[in-house]
C-alpha cells in the first residue's frame, strides 16, 4: 500500500547530529523489516499517534499488505532536521522492493517523513522518538 501524504515544514532549521539522521533512518529500517516479518503491529504504531499519521485503521492497514510476500528497504541520506512548532521534521529517501505472493517483483522510490517531538514540557518519551508522519512513494 502507498501513501501519499505531505507534511508543513517551518523555515527554521535545526543542528543535524548525525545521530538523530541515524536515528531516522532507523525507524524506517525497523518498518520495513516488521512488515517483512508480517509483524504489522509493530509497523503500524511506528506511525505518530499510534498509527494514525497512516490515515488508516489498523484493520485497513494489514489488509494493504496482505498480498506482500517480502519487502526490502535502502534509505538514503536524510535531509537536515527543520523544527516547526514544538516539533522536528526529517525526509528519509528510500527505494522500496517488494514482492507480492504471486512472485511479481515492485520498485518504489520517493520518501518518508518523520517527526518527533522536541524536549517540551509534558512531552514523554515515546513522542520525543522519531515516527512515520507521511509518505510519499512512486512506483518505478
Amino acid at each position: 500500500m502507498i501513501l501519499l501524504a505531505s507534511a508543513l515544514f517551518a523555515s527554521a532549521a535545526v543542528a543535524t547530529p548525525s545521530a538523530t539522521s541515524a536515528a531516522a533512518r532507523a525507524v524506517v529500517q525497523r518498518y520495513y523489516a516488521a512488515l517483512d516479518r508480517r509483524d504489522y503491529r509493530t509497523a503500524y504504531q511506528l506511525w505518530d499517534r499510534g498509527g494514525q499519521a497512516s490515515r488508516q485503521s489498523y484493520p485497513q492497514f494489514v489488509r494493504g499488505f496482505a498480498n506482500t510476500r517480502h519487502t526490502c528497504v535502502v534509505t538514503g541520506a536524510p535531509t537536515r532536521p527543520e523544527g516547526a512548532a514544538g516539533s522536528t521534521y526529517i525526509r528519509v529517501p528510500v527505494t522500496v522492493r517488494a514482492t507480492l505472493n504471486n512472485g511479481t517483483a515492485q520498485v518504489f522510490a520517493g520518501s518518508y517523513i518523520l517527526r518527533h517531538v522536541n524536549d517540551v514540557d509534558g512531552a514523554t518519551p515515546e513522542q520525543r522518538q522519531w515516527h512515520l508522519d507521511s509518505a510519499s512513494l512512486r512506483r518505478r
